[in-house]
């Protein structure tokens, strides 16, 4: 079974977000997502300053097997990128809620509405066994 780690929020598509102190939220796709598509070699995201819109693709991840789209469950601008996966996409696979991250956003609105509409730990997992 595939790790899914607490104090996150996950969405139905595999990506998961994390809500930092600053107020900005971090993300990046879930432990199953990284092993459904196996070894991972290029990654795609925004640049900083970019502007995202709720439920909208943000990039791309290809694998050796396909390439899947990278959506952002909320709204608002690119705060920063996770530079080390352009020498190193592999992160996802190996680090895929640690040095794996893909972006962090500055919502557009207050996060707690934003995470409002995510699913907890529990309920990620449950969707699992579905």
């Amino acid at each position: 079974m595939s790790e899914i780690k607490a104090g996150l929020y996950y969405t139905k598509n595999h990506e998961w977000v994390e809500k930092l102190s600053n107020g900005n939220l971090r993300l990046g796709i879930t432990d199953f997502a990284q092993h459904q598509l196996g070894d991972i070699v290029f990654v795609e995201v925004p640049a900083e300053g970019a502007a995202v819109t709720a439920e909208g693709e943000v990039g791309s991840i290809e694998s050796v097997k396909t390439v899947a789209e990278l959506y952002c469950p909320v709204g608002g601008t690119v705060a920063a990128v996770n530079g080390a996966l352009e020498t190193e996409p592999e992160l996802v696979n190996s680090a895929p809620y640690g040095e794996g991250w893909m972006i962090e956003i500055e919502p557009d609105g207050e996060a707690e509405d934003r995470l409002a509409g995510l699913l907890t730990p529990e309920q990620y997992e449950a969707e699992q066994q579905d």
